[in-house]
Order: structure tokens, then sequence, then C-alpha cells
């Protein structure tokens, strides 16, 4: 089994990325900012409450987020692993992440960051937000504001896995396939 979480800024191509694993390896891809969409668009208890804080551009709460992503997974209990794509983001989540799987006999087999640099970053955003219709992917402050909450809340977290030798830094920058193969190098290994 291979789980795998694949983390990045916003914009740094996670989603692209998650689906050429998702087709390689027969992974399921979980992206937290798909479940957030189907819970609000829902208006499920748990997506209403996402909701007020996403539209202050503040992160979730960790039980919210980490109840979406387990009912998630449970939905798959015969899945050969996991792209996890923007989950987890905080020392917590990572923690009941790793929790949750330790007691199904799984564990996270590497945490893969695309690393691309902010001007490159808010350029990708605004190019998408032509096309997502997303309110927050059209405006550069907005945009800049949920930079500062990744670097402030989640870069933590490379810290959390490189204690565990699973942490893999890789360049985000390139075409599609070049950074897929980056991506390949590191999966192929486990």
């Amino acid at each position: 089994m291979k789980n795998i979480v694949l983390f990045g800024a916003p914009g740094a191509g996670k989603g692209t990325q998650a689906v050429l694993l998702k087709e390689r390896y027969n992974l399921i891809h979980i992206s937290t900012g798909e479940v957030f969409r189907y819970n609000i668009k829902k208006q499920t208890e748990l997506g209403k409450l996402a909701k007020t804080y996403i539209d202050k551009t503040q992160l979730v709460p960790d039980e919210v987020t980490i109840n979406m992503l387990i009912a998630e997974v449970e939905r798959f209990p015969d899945a050969n692993g996991f792209i996890f794509d923007g989950f987890p983001r905080t020392r917590s989540q990572a923690e009941t992440l790793d929790k949750f799987l330790n007691e199904r006999d799984q564990e996270i087999n590497a945490m893969i960051i695309l690393e691309v640099p902010e001007d490159i970053l808010i350029k990708r955003i605004l190019s998408r937000g032509l096309t997502s219709g997303r309110s927050n992917d059209q405006s550069e402050d907005k945009i800049k504001i949920r930079l500062q909450n990744y670097y402030d809340n989640t870069d933590i977290l490379k810290d959390f896995y490189q204690k565990q030798n699973k942490y893999n830094g890789i360049d985000g920058v390139g075409t599609v396939e070049e950074i897929r193969e980056r991506i390949q190098q590191i999966v192929d290994k486990f």
C-alpha cells in the first residue's frame, strides 16, 4: 500500500500531479479542497462550518478537517493507497492521520512537497482564477493571505516528516511531465 502526502502552497500543482499519481499507481486521491467544496455545496453541517473559516481566508479547524477526511478514507476500505492532497496542514492533523493509519496497519510512506517560488505561485493562481470561478483565486491580496497562512501554519510539517525520514522536497517548476518524473522517482522507491 502506498500512502502519500502531496504538499505545497496553493498553486504549486498538487491537484495536477495527484491525478497523474492516481492513474499510475491506482490510488485514491483525497483533495481537502474538493472534500470541502463538496460538503459546502451539499450544505452539510461540517461544510457550513468550514465555509465560515474559508470565507475569512482562515484555516478550517483541525477537528472539522479531520472528521471530513477520515470519513472520506473510510469510504474506500479496499484501496491500494491514498494521495492526501492538502492534508494534513498542521502537526495535530499529521499526528491524527498517523494514528488513524497505524490502527489499520498502514503508514504514510512519503511526504512530497512541490517547492515553487512565491511569484510563480501568484501568477499560477491568478491564471487559474480566470476559469475556476473561485473569488479567492482572483485577488492578489487574498492569494498573498493564503500563502502567508500556508507558510505560518503548515510549513512546520516539513520538520514533522523529516524526523520520520519521509520528507521529500522537489522542484515544482517545469513542465507537468518533468515534475511527474521527479515525483515518480520518489514513489517508485517504496
